[in-house]
């Protein structure tokens, strides 16, 4: 696998919504490069998608010849390698046509195949022409703290100015409290809520440290679960219902 030689992939469909429902879903999964080489994963999404509003996924297969899974929805990604003309990394889609989108690669490299993580940010609108931000990330893994730490650092101020509503989401590689701990600091200082998925909930972890994650902020949580019963990923998808904060 090698650096991508295209950094931002987007695809729209004609008939992509304009704007977020009041009441919305997101899944948050990372699905292990499996979500194109498994067609039980297809059948999984299809199901899904009836009611799932966002899919913001981690380490997705995708090409830009074709859509990544389910050819009638929309989505931005975010490619951290590519092999063989497939792209990987992190892919944000939906029914809802993002206006706007940015693509960053990390500025450190994992130390074993010498990659780095990719970063997604979109922008949405409601109804009433309020926005909607969802960042995707699959955090930098095997390095030492430092780099986590820059890289959080480095994330914050890419969004530190953006006032609305927003939901920060995917696999942060928390695999231990140094870690745990600055991702608190960056949630913190956002004024980010955290959904409150518990180990006995099947999130992925490592040595009792949660590395799935979804932060909110401006937005009501409705509901939320884990799927621990597909067999499909080693991560178990996230799911959350959000509802649009009254004017």
């Amino acid at each position: 696998m090698f650096k991508p030689s295209k950094l931002h992939h987007c695809s729209c469909t004609i008939s992509s919504e304009k704007s977020v429902p009041n009441t919305f879903d997101v899944l948050c999964w990372n699905v292990h490069k499996n979500n194109t080489k498994n067609i039980d994963f297809k059948t999984y999404l299809e199901k899904v998608e009836k009611s799932c509003d966002f899919f913001v996924l981690q380490e997705a297969a995708f090409r830009d010849d074709k859509h990544f899974t389910l050819p009638h929805l929309t989505f931005d990604a975010a490619a951290n390698l590519e092999f063989k003309k497939s792209f990987y990394g992190v892919l944000t889609a939906s029914r809802i046509q993002s206006y706007n989108a940015q693509a960053y690669l990390s500025i450190g490299k994992e130390s074993f195949i010498g990659s780095h993580k990719s970063i997604l940010v979109t922008h949405y609108i409601f109804e009433d022409n309020t926005p909607l931000l969802i960042l995707n990330i699959h955090a930098i893994n095997f390095r030492e703290n430092k780099h986590f730490h820059l890289e959080l650092e480095r994330l914050f101020k890419l969004i530190e100015k953006y006032q609305g509503a927003m939901i920060i989401a995917g696999d942060f590689n928390t695999w231990n409290k140094r870690r745990i701990k600055k991702l608190h600091d960056f949630r913190e200082n956002l004024g980010l809520q955290m959904i409150p998925y518990k180990q006995s909930d099947s999130v992925k972890s490592f040595m009792r440290n949660q590395l799935d994650f979804i932060f909110y902020r401006g937005i009501q949580l409705v509901d939320y679960s884990v799927d621990s019963k597909h067999k499909l990923s080693d991560h178990n998808p996230l799911y959350a219902k959000f509802k649009k904060n009254e004017n």
